[in-house]
């Protein structure tokens, strides 16, 4: 993932359980990567990922086989999309600015098509999808404005990330065809909207945790 422009490169904040490891594996994939590989089709590939995914939750009403396509999708969205900057980093070919603009805003539509996507299935409401990917959204423009002015662009929170989050989907995608989207109670949520609830609640509490105490060390900076 590339660094938003300022006038000093924002620190990285990578906290989160595979960290160390996936950095390991992302090191050894770069230069064994042919050399008509451009950071610009691994954002692509990141993409058509994406579109795997939202693909297969909406054909799943057909057959739960379908929920197969997720998964590669998932993998497919995981190598481009951490592969193009760390490829651009790699090479020394770093384009701060268009990286930066790019790779969020087709991150943005991505996370939209792959969690939104779970509300088209049978599987979860509509609503409850849209509700995690709000809660997203929410601490993403947290950690694009903290960037800018604290100066740490934040990759994790709860030692949780980006791959951590794909893990997450692929777990609760392979679960899908065993527990079913049924009621639980009569209640109208599914046992995958009730889990949906819980993350979108994790999220926006985080958003608005981290928000006061960006505002308070700002304040007491006099920044």
């Amino acid at each position: 993932m590339t660094t938003p422009p300022a006038a000093s490169a924002p620190i990285r904040i990578q906290q989160n359980f595979l960290a160390r490891h996936e950095r390991r594996l992302l090191n050894w994939i770069c230069p064994r990567l042919p050399a008509w590989t451009t950071p610009d089709q691994l954002t692509a590939l990141g993409f058509l990922g994406a579109i795997m995914v939202a693909a297969g939750y909406m054909l799943s009403w057909i057959d739960d086989e379908w929920l197969g396509l997720c998964l590669a999708g998932y993998l497919v969205n995981w190598f481009g999309d951490s592969l193009d900057g760390s490829l651009a980093r790699w090479r020394k070919i770093e384009r701060p600015n268009y990286g930066y603009f790019v790779d969020h805003s087709v991150d943005a539509v991505a996370t939209l098509l792959m969690v939104g996507s779970i509300g088209m299935s049978p599987y979860m409401r509509l609503d409850v999808a849209l509700m995690a990917v709000i809660g997203y959204f929410l601490l993403s423009i947290h950690t694009f404005i903290a960037a800018k002015v604290v100066g740490e662009f934040r990759l994790s929170y709860m030692a949780g990330g980006p791959t951590e989050l794909r893990l997450m989907l692929m777990t609760m995608t392979a679960l899908m065809p065993l527990v079913g989207g049924g009621d639980i109670g009569g209640i109208n949520f599914s046992g995958f909207d009730l889990f949906a609830l819980v993350i979108a609640s994790i999220l926006m509490t985080l958003f608005v945790v981290q928000s006061f105490a960006t505002a308070r060390a700002l304040r007491s900076r006099g920044a």
